[in-house]
């Protein structure tokens, strides 16, 4: 079954569903946990507590590589499951019929997990979708395309810019990185033929940033490539977290983040994500680099990095800019746009959170989705929080909880209650004060390269 055609069979999968044998179930004294099979094959699980509180909170798991185990998933993690379980939430999710760039597999696969859940437990009195990661994603086209299955959303860590945002800029530190340290190398960048050419690839490219990393030169050029996909200075919990002014730690900060790009993000996922999309889906014609990073979040380091290396930072922004360019493949476009592009048009509220020292998904994407749904006239429908950490999704139980009591607040009384820093870790504290509340007032910078479907003429 193609793509097209399992997110225009939705209505049937869910059909479908109510046929299927039951499930083998284990019910403790305290709880069901149930798991099972949907007819797409994908897997479900739910746990239901005896005490239940009549909310269902629906669990996007994130993304999912090529080959890689792909069990059902209801919770971000066991800490915060418990928690959840302890206040009575019943907690549902499945894994998605495919492993990859599954946006067409993942929402009817959760929308079927919904209605099995209904099917036995009955219908919740509140019905909340929530997920990390690329279930950000998910869960943002669940409240976009379903509205009416739900009574609000959370996306943590989300990639809430949308799939074509997300290619776009994923191009760009690796165009930058080829072109400036691997010029006369034949790395392809988009139209990957195969794994192998892949694999080859990312190890070249690799290669050549950790040759760079050794010379004042080369780690001015790195903490540009950095800065085109906004990798924060401080992006890993590990690290020790670089003063405001120190550059070089930083960079080094960076360097690891960049790698970890180049090795998964680039090539290998970017060659899934273009085998679904029939071609490549993203493209730098017309993109000026140099206004990209007068936007970026860390330009003030690349300047400094560049004056201390004697490098000309303008000669290198030129070169860019003169380069040869990427033309997009039409209809890998606009199936990537169809399927994971945002409207903005909200009709439940949601609520983001996300860390300011993501590396993976920069806290930038935020202001994409933000710029989505102003467009489109949802704006009192969103909030947006940001915690003071490194990482990609390290957010704790108690954070999580208080970002969920917030949202539940505003689906309650149809007013978002404060949602200021300090009133987020009071309500985190509150929930669990065992762990951290670091909730932090934030506002990100423009995200580089948007393109939603509010804005119809974007990006060609």
């Amino acid at each position: 079954m193609t793509n097209g055609t399992r997110t225009t069979c939705a209505v049937a999968v869910l059909l479908a569903v109510a046929a299927l044998p039951a499930p083998a179930t284990a019910t403790a004294a305290d709880s069901s946990h149930i798991e099972g099979q949907l007819p797409s094959g994908a897997a479900y699980m739910m746990d239901v507590p005896a005490d239940w509180n009549g909310t269902v909170l629906l669990f996007s798991h994130g993304y999912r590589p090529q080959g890689a185990p792909n069990p059902a998933q209801n919770a971000s993690d066991n800490a915060t499951k418990s928690l959840l379980l302890q206040r009575g939430y019943a907690l549902i999710g499945s894994s998605y019929a495919s492993n990859g760039w599954a946006v067409t597999d993942a929402v009817p696969d959760q929308l079927a997990t919904l209605s099995v859940f209904k099917d036995r437990f009955g219908t919740a009195r509140r019905t909340i979708a929530w997920g990390q990661s690329y279930g950000g994603l998910v869960t943002t086209a669940l409240a976009e395309r379903a509205p009416q299955h739900f009574d609000g959303s959370l996306s943590m860590c989300g990639l809430v810019h949308g799939g074509v945002a997300n290619w776009n800029n994923t191009l760009d530190p690796v165009f930058a990185l080829k072109t400036l340290l691997a010029p006369d190398s034949a790395i392809p960048l988009v139209d990957i033929p195969d794994r192998t050419a892949a694999t080859d690839a990312a190890n070249t490219l690799t290669a050549a940033v950790d040759s760079a990393q050794s010379t004042a030169e080369g780690r001015a050029r790195i903490a540009l490539a950095a800065a085109l996909h906004n990798i924060p200075g401080w992006n890993d919990p590990s690290q020790s977290r670089p003063a405001e002014t120190d550059w070089a730690g930083q960079e080094a900060n960076q360097y690891t983040a960049l790698k970890g790009l180049v090795q998964l993000p680039a090539f290998s996922w970017r060659l899934e994500a273009e085998t679904r999309a029939g071609g490549n889906m993203s493209w730098n014609t017309g993109v000026d680099y140099a206004r990209l990073l007068g936007q970026s979040s860390v330009r003030k380091e690349v300047t400094e990095l560049y004056k201390k290396a004697g490098l000309s930072l303008r000669k290198d922004l030129a070169t860019l800019n003169k380069a040869p360019r990427i033309g997009a493949d039409p209809s890998a476009v606009a199936w990537m746009s169809g399927t994971s592009a945002f409207t903005g048009k909200l009709t439940k509220p949601q609520l983001d959170i996300h860390t300011i020292g993501d590396a993976l998904v920069p806290v930038q994407t935020e202001s994409a989705l933000k710029r989505a749904v102003t467009a489109a006239g949802s704006s009192r429908l969103l909030r947006q929080a940001y915690v003071d950490n490194a990482g990609h999704c390290t957010f704790s139980p108690a954070e999580q909880l208080g970002a969920l009591h917030t949202l539940e607040d505003r689906i309650g009384t149809g007013k978002w209650p404060a949602t200021d820093a300090a009133s987020l870790n009071s309500r985190a504290t509150e929930a669990d004060s065992t762990t951290p509340a670091r909730y932090v007032t934030y506002r990100p910078a423009p995200y580089p390269r948007p393109y939603d479907l509010a804005h119809p003429a974007d990006g060609r």
